[in-house]
């Protein structure tokens, strides 16, 4: 299979959020003023994405392995998470946009667990796009998670294969990444939609989260409107330039 993005926009993106703490530092902040200006960034680019056409957003906003993590700094981030939820949420619901959480919710405060469900339900029948929060979320614990509920479900070894796992990601009607987007200028997928992002165009910036915007966005479509997405085929010559 190859192809190119049918009008060179993207239909999914998803997004690596960092640089928080250093555009704390630059501002000589604490590091919680960076997570709050991640927050405001979240809502300008998934309006951005709106405007573009882009249909899902997937957000990277607390992996599993951030609870390692001073203890002071991540009960301020949970704290943040839930106050965004509170302030953002009848915004985003008007706007038609359908909010789901992929993580583990368990290790999560029942506040937080409860505030989640309410966003995800009134939410569900929105169809001018989604915004999936990754909140303790790491792509190895979502494949573990999907093992073990094919095993509770008594599913034999010899029927698994790759539809059965990907039925049993935390979202699976969502459709895969077109364009994982990191920020920050690291180079490295840190554990984000492993399975998803199988043959998601890769795009690095180093602009920080806090400053990125709509013309970083507009930057990042543009260069996914150049690739030639082969999903490990290897297309003729005058296709790959047709």
């Amino acid at each position: 299979m190859t192809e190119r993005a049918a009008d060179g926009v993207p239909r999914h993106v998803g997004i690596i959020m960092d640089g928080n703490g250093r555009w704390a530092r630059r501002h000589n902040r604490p590091h919680t003023f960076g997570h709050r200006a991640g927050v405001r960034a979240i809502k300008k680019v998934m309006y951005a994405c709106e405007s573009m056409g882009i249909e899902i957003l997937s957000i990277y906003v607390f992996s599993t392995e951030n609870w390692a993590r001073p203890r002071a700094e991540v009960r301020a981030l949970m704290r943040l998470f839930h106050e965004a939820i509170q302030r953002e949420f009848e915004e985003l619901n008007q706007r038609g946009i359908r909010i789901v959480v992929s993580g583990r919710r368990l290790e999560l405060s029942q506040r937080m667990q409860e505030r989640i469900d309410d966003a995800e339900l009134r939410t569900a029948g929105n169809r001018q796009g989604v915004l999936n929060v990754c909140l303790n979320y790491g792509g190895r614990a979502e494949l573990v998670d999907s093992m073990r509920a094919l095993a509770a479900e008594g599913i034999a070894a010899s029927d698994i294969d790759e539809n059965a796992i990907a039925g049993h990601l935390y979202h699976p009607e969502l459709p895969e990444p077109d364009l994982i987007i990191r920020t920050a200028g690291e180079r490295r997928i840190s554990n984000f939609l492993l399975w998803q992002a199988a043959y998601a165009e890769m795009y690095f910036t180093d602009t920080l989260w806090p400053d990125f915007d709509e013309e970083d966005l507009a930057r990042a479509v543009a260069d996914f409107s150049t690739r030639v997405r082969r999903f490990g085929g290897r297309p003729d010559r005058a296709a790959a330039e047709g």
